[in-house]
Parts: structure tokens; C-alpha cells; sequence
């Protein structure tokens, strides 16, 4: 005997549709896998990028420094610390100066102060001695031979 249409067509599947528990699953994992290795580079990434900030900032300062002696001989004056400009902090850095030498010398430094750039420092003379003097938390320490210039990512 046969069913009618109506039934029969109840009881047949046809192809499935969706996905399954385990392919789900499968590509949760992967996600996960490249979030874990893509989050790190991105923060690092951003930590550069303000780092740029702090060395054209010190590179800027050292070029008014300069035109300030050629104007005066001194680099002493009632800017920053004691030098002769005021050097303006930056979003993510404390800038300070200090003339040395009598006023013939100065050091010039940028502290980090917040958007990942805390415990970074960065300084430049009168020689245009372009020092790092300390990195940030999850960077290391400051590669020896590195010392005498500015990094700004890891080596």
C-alpha cells in the first residue's frame, strides 16, 4: 500500500542545512589562533607609533636649542628646566631639559606618560647623541649596543 504524498514527504530529509556543533567549533579555534597572535603585533604596533612622537619631539627641540645659541652662546635661558625654549609635554610624553656645562651643554629627555609608552626614555645632547635609555614593560632590556640610538621597536 501506498502513503499519501503528504506523508511521504514528512518522513523524507532532504539535504541538510546549518552547520554542525564540531565545525563551529573548528572555526572558533581559528579565530582564537590568529586573535593570539594578531592582538600582541597590533599593541606593539600602536606602542611605535607613539614612540615616533617622543623622537621627533626631541629632534625638534634640539633644532630650536640650537637656533636659540647661535642667538645668545648659552643654551641656559628661562624656558624648560633652565634651557633657553619652552618645550611643550606630548600626548604620551614628559619632556625635560637640562642645561649642563655652564650653559654650554644640555640633555634633553622624553619620559613616557601613558598610552603604552610608561617606562620608555629617550634623550639627545647637544652632539646630537641620540641615547634610549630605558624601554617599556614586555619589551627587555635595552640591547647594549643599541644604546647610542633611538629604538622604537624590538630587536
Amino acid at each position: 500500500m501506498d502513503m499519501p504524498k503528504h506523508i511521504a514527504r514528512r518522513n523524507h530529509r532532504g539535504p541538510a542545512r546549518g552547520f554542525t556543533l564540531i565545525e563551529m567549533l573548528i572555526v572558533v579555534a581559528i579565530g582564537a589562533i590568529l586573535a593570539a597572535v594578531a592582538v600582541p603585533n597590533y599593541r606593539d604596533y600602536l606602542v611605535r607609533g607613539a614612540l615616533v612622537e617622543a623622537t621627533g619631539a626631541l629632534s625638534d627641540a634640539r633644532t630650536r636649542l640650537e637656533q636659540f645659541y647661535a642667538d645668545n652662546r648659552t643654551y641656559a635661558g628661562g624656558g624648560t628646566g633652565g634651557c633657553g625654549i619652552t618645550i611643550a609635554n606630548t600626548e604620551r610624553f614628559t619632556m625635560t631639559c637640562a642645561p649642563q656645562n655652564a650653559g654650554q651643554a644640555y640633555l634633553i629627555t622624553a619620559t613616557g606618560s601613558g598610552g603604552g609608552t610608561n617606562g620608555f626614555s629617550y634623550t639627545i645632547n647637544q652632539q646630537n647623541t641620540r641615547t634610549t635609555v630605558s624601554w617599556g614593560a614586555g619589551w627587555g632590556t635595552v640591547p647594549a649596543a643599541g644604546a647610542t640610538r633611538w629604538l622604537i621597536k624590538k630587536e
